[in-house]
């Protein structure tokens, strides 16, 4: 049974956070504003930030439930877990933090209230997942699924039956988290989820207004059947807008998609982690 959690907004380090969340902000068009020694964009359903780091890393991630039963299900289950200590901006008692194994911290709260002016300038787009590259991705699928209680939907394999990508939900959307084996980690990119094809060429056309260049696609993905394309923000992290991302019923089986460039894009060439 999937968490009932989604993802609500990523945090990264960056050697030049200001420089990083100013392209955010004009290219996803968000609200800009220090908070602390991080900078926080925001608008409707999506929100990222910024603080000073090392490039291309995961400061923390923070899902929020749907239901408060969802929350106090998962409060009892982490009774059990190794937590780590929360964030600046998060308090104990209404959330709760892990490291995974290669460091990463996701946070974990109750339902998200609250809600931003919607934007006219383009189409709706949810932070709807993110992605890390991982050299120990068979403790990391294991650390997702079998402590914090993510889902499998699909995996890749080589040839030699070794894992080389992985695709985890929380709730019913096809994934909240991919893994990536890579010789080392880090953050890979996060995705806006667009409502459709018309809403998608919008965006397509926004990003030429800001002269931003698509990287990537559009292409479809294999595992979870979404459309999509890439932008780069200015320190190489991969920016996705996408949409169709496929609906998991409960109990669906974890598919098996072999490591190729057509599994990561139906249409045509893709990025190849490893």
């Amino acid at each position: 049974m999937e968490l009932d959690a989604e993802l609500q907004s990523v945090h990264l380090f960056s050697p030049e956070p200001l420089q990083l969340a100013r392209f955010y902000s004009t290219t996803y068009d968000m609200t800009l504003e220090p908070v602390g020694d991080s900078y926080l964009c925001r608008s409707p359903g999506r929100q990222v930030a910024f603080s000073e780091g090392p490039i291309n890393q995961l400061k923390y991630a923070h899902f929020a439930f749907h239901t408060s039963a969802a929350w106090d299900a998962f409060a009892v289950r982490a009774q059990g877990l190794a937590q780590s200590p929360l964030p600046p901006g998060f308090e104990a008692g209404s959330a709760i933090s892990f490291r995974d194994p290669d460091g990463n911290q996701m946070v974990f709260t109750a339902p998200a209230d609250g809600e931003l002016p919607a934007s006219r300038r383009v189409p709706p787009a949810i932070l709807q997942h993110f992605a890390l590259r991982t050299s120990h991705i068979e403790a990391m699928l294991d650390f997702y699924t079998g402590q914090l209680g993510f889902v499998l939907s699909d995996a890749v394999t080589d040839a030699e039956g070794r894992l080389r990508a992985c695709f985890l939900r929380s709730d019913s959307l096809h994934h909240a988290l991919a893994l990536f084996f890579a010789p080392a980690p880090c953050f890979d990119h996060q995705s806006f989820e667009a409502p459709d094809w018309s809403s998608m060429r919008t965006w397509g056309d926004h990003m030429a207004s800001q002269q931003v260049p698509i990287v990537w696609g559009i292409g479809r993905h294999g595992p979870g059947n979404d459309v999509f394309f890439m932008v780069r923000d200015p320190d190489g992290n991969l920016a996705e807008i996408s949409s169709e991302i496929e609906h998991c019923e409960p109990g669906r089986p974890a598919g098996l998609w072999p490591h190729e460039e057509r599994t990561l894009n139906l249409w045509g060439r893709a990025i190849l982690r490893s």
